[in-house]
């Protein structure tokens, strides 16, 4: 390994920043659906090592971004597929999704690499530094214009249900620091070991292995533990109906379409149905302006019972300009609309387009048909339904978001996403959807239930296990009791992101006494 790292050490010009590229773009199979993580180790070490021969802050930073454009640039590919389902109105933003999107994105990676050479620490120090400031950086990409926590490192965690039981105490992006640090560690073994006693050559190693056996431990543990069991009286219908997206808003197919629906959610076995679910604007119409609409979809449902369907939501005709609203809608068995959620976060370009006066002079308009922009709702909000507990809705990449998926006042038993894939294809993206809604539940220790129009539609319970699913571009229909939720809310639901700002502090003390207070040596 030592050979190794002087031959990356020794590369520069744009042949690091290529190599970087490379590292960055391998990782991306080591998330869903692949689960290759043994990348993570060959991608993280080989950045360490290339950080290793970077003479300045720029060299850094550059490396730093090009790592991060390859990891974005190759995990979001399948978001340019949105813009072939009408190619001649929005195809000539292609390039500007593809190439644009990860090369903003990246800015964060290289923010992380420049504080890891700014630091001036080598050594097993440096892959502490390096997996804090990751971490760090992650949290921004999340947070900032809106946020974008898309294909977060601690997803690459996805295929053990053990390791993300950790997420109920620091969150995603906390179990994120533990893969980095544990996937970067390796490059300290390059060391000389002759010059090293055993414990210093291995030692940081053997301690990151640990760790994450700890933790794998932890959290097998934990899913042993008492059966947590199924709400009483309440079965689920979720039905995916698998519409092609360049089908779905077809005047000519609406009814047909709605049609469908109506034809699946009646299936035998529907009696013992209490309440059915659609997915994201399953509706094409109006439905809160629409009597008659209302009314024969809740005679789907079974007294006492709803269909909880999503639908656009607009304000009377005669209000000018005319406002619409992303909504979700539950029905019940007389037609009559009980509860109501409207989607606050919205997509960017996909629902709205950003400083539309001044992006419309170039020909921007939203991926989405329709005119103008949908309104945000008022946020996260707890829906009292008949029959069923307490639940948070979240719409479409709503779920995306850890620790701003339930209500600050009153805290949801369940949560439901309902979404559209459809505008994906059969590409790695929908499956990376579910898995990241699927990590919500483990991290607020409630069931998520996930209804797509095509997809992934699925359960998971309160420890994030996945109950059951469908299969991706298929028509499906699932019948299943809605497991129950956790007594109490996790630490994590409680404190969000304290554990995480508690580990990067622990960081920041760590990077100090090396470099201040010297109590430590840099190597």
């Amino acid at each position: 390994m030592a050979w190794l790292r002087r031959r990356l050490i020794g590369i520069e010009g744009w042949r690091r920043y290529l190599l970087a590229f490379v590292l960055g773009a391998s990782m991306t199979v080591s998330l869903p659906p692949l689960h290759v993580w043994p990348a993570l180790i060959i991608g993280f070490t080989g950045l360490v090592w290339i950080l290793d021969g970077c003479a300045s802050p720029r060299s850094a930073c550059l490396a730093g971004w090009w790592f991060g454009y390859g990891y974005l640039g190759f995990g979001l590919y399948w978001i340019s597929f949105a813009l072939l389902i009408e190619p001649e109105r929005v195809g000539w933003m292609i390039p500007f999704a593809a190439l644009g999107l990860p090369a903003a994105l990246a800015v964060s990676a290289a923010l992380v690499t420049l504080v890891v050479h700014v630091s001036g620490i080598r050594g097993a120090s440096r892959v502490i530094v390096l997996a804090g400031a990751w971490s760090a950086g992650e949290w921004l990409r999340g947070h900032a214009f809106t946020g974008f926590p898309w294909n977060l490192i601690g997803y690459s965690a996805i295929a053990s249900d053990a390791l993300l039981q950790v997420t109920a105490l620091i969150g995603i992006y906390g179990l994120g620091f533990l893969i980095v640090l544990a996937a970067a560690m390796p490059a300290t073994l390059a060391g000389d070991a002759n010059s090293l006693s055993p414990l210093r050559h291995y030692g940081p190693m053997a301690a990151a292995a640990a760790l994450i056996a700890v933790v794998w431990v932890g959290g097998t543990l934990r899913l042993t533990g008492v059966d947590l069991g199924n709400v009483p009286d309440v079965t689920l219908r979720l039905v995916q109906a698998n519409i092609a997206q360049r089908h779905k808003w077809q005047e000519e197919l609406r009814r047909a379409n709605l049609a469908r629906h109506f034809q699946l959610s009646s299936r035998s076995g529907s009696n013992a149905v209490t309440h059915v679910i659609w997915a994201e604007t399953a509706v094409p119409y109006f439905l809160a302006n629409d009597s008659d609409l209302s009314r024969a979809i809740g005679r789907l449902a079974n007294p006492g019972g709803l269909v909880i369907t999503g639908a656009p939501r607009t304000t009377i005709e005669r209000e000018t300009p005319r406002r619409v609203w992303n909504s979700v809608h539950a029905v019940d068995h007389t037609g009559q609309i009980v509860g109501t959620f409207d989607k606050s976060h919205l997509l960017p370009f996909g629902e709205y387009v950003p400083f539309r006066p001044l992006l419309r002079r170039v020909g921007v308009e939203r991926i989405a048909s329709g005119q103008g922009d949908f309104q945000a709702g008022h946020g996260n909000t707890t829906l009292n339904l008949p029959g069923l507990p307490p639940v948070g809705i979240l719409v479409c990449y709503e779920a995306i978001f850890p620790g701003d998926v339930t209500s600050d006042t009153t805290r949801p038993l369940w949560l439901l996403n309902v979404t559209n894939d459809a505008w994906f294809g059969l590409t790695a993206g929908p499956h990376q959807h579910f898995a990241m809604a699927r990590v919500r539940a483990t991290e607020e220790g409630v069931p998520l239930v996930r209804v797509a129009n095509t997809g992934i539609s699925g359960i998971a319970d309160a420890r994030g296990k996945v109950v059951l699913k469908t299969t991706l571009g298929k028509t499906a229909v699932i019948d299943a009791p809605l497991p129950a939720s956790l007594e109490h809310p996790t630490l994590y639901a409680r404190w969000g992101d304290f554990g995480l700002l508690t580990i990067l502090f622990a960081v920041l003390i760590y990077a100090m006494a090396i470099r201040v207070f010297r109590i430590v040596p840099k190597t």
